[in-house]
């Protein structure tokens, strides 16, 4: 995922911050790629010290994110990464998290998008690449 990543955002990103579970393993190989930091976004109660936290709706259900209360700084460039863009609530809800902190999510990129159900249409506000898209 590095090269569909780094053209668009090498020297420029602060940390990636990669979405529970699968997320954490894209998130911390980019980053070493972007020279940038990691930053988990996990389930609530997962995290220790203070979190925000965010609940969102899943196309069977809902679930609710933490993040470190100073997991980056205030105008921070980050990049949102996970495995799969599905309906984009749960990226969106981690964009959300970042934005409370004073970051700014510069891009999202996913292994996988499922274009059928408009996941994208929820992150708009966002550049999203998708390296496979169903």
């Amino acid at each position: 995922m590095a090269w569909l990543i780094e053209p668009h955002a090498a020297g420029s990103i602060d940390a990636v911050a990669g979405i529970e579970a699968r997320g954490f393993l894209f998130a911390a190989a980019a980053a070493l790629q972007l020279g940038a930091g990691v930053v988990p976004v996990r389930k609530a109660g997962k995290l220790p010290w203070k979190t925000y936290e965010a609940s969102y709706d899943l196309e069977y259900g809902s679930n609710t994110l933490a993040l470190h209360t100073d997991a980056v700084a205030p105008g921070a460039r980050v990049l949102l990464i996970d495995d799969l863009l599905a309906t984009g609530g749960t990226a969106q809800a981690a964009a959300s998290l970042l934005g409370r902190l004073g970051a700014r999510v510069v891009e999202v990129a996913f292994l996988i998008e499922l274009a059928f159900l408009k996941g994208r249409d929820r992150l708009t506000q966002y550049p999203v690449r998708s390296l496979l898209t169903y």
